[in-house]
């Protein structure tokens, strides 16, 4: 997609393997920055039965960043733990990391919405005796 010339095809390819990705969830809307080949592409697609005639196509420079927003708070906790001295350890670290998050943004299901209750949870993820 970082070539001298933004012509539709590496839109279209990425797009086209995109849709594959998803194709048991089509989308209902495209969010796209405002480069002017989504369009060309989109309509491309739609003309070859790959995407829905009805899907809306959003430009917003904003909008498809949520999914990036929501990683960046995860970004500056991992950046001070570089240089780990074991695989073991990194993963262990970032397995925290993703447990802690998972709790905060409500991703697991709890019995009570205590602290005893988030204890619990992370001595069943990490097999820990209580």
């Amino acid at each position: 997609m970082l070539s001298g010339r933004r012509d539709t095809g590496a839109p279209y390819r990425f797009l086209r393997k995109a849709l594959r990705v998803v194709s048991d969830y089509p989308p209902s809307s495209i969010t796209t920055n405002k480069l002017a080949s989504y369009p060309k592409a989109i309509r491309g697609l739609q003309d070859e039965g790959l995407l829905r005639q009805d899907v809306e196509h959003r430009t917003s420079n904003y909008l498809n960043n949520i999914i990036e927003a929501d990683h960046g708070a995860l970004k500056r906790l991992i950046r001070p733990t570089r240089g780990f001295q074991t695989m073991k350890t990194a993963a262990v670290t970032l397995m925290g990391f993703e447990t802690m998050r998972m709790i905060r943004y409500g991703h697991c299901m709890q019995r009570k919405r205590q602290a005893t209750g988030e204890v619990r949870l992370i001595n069943q993820l990490f097999g820990l005796a209580a």
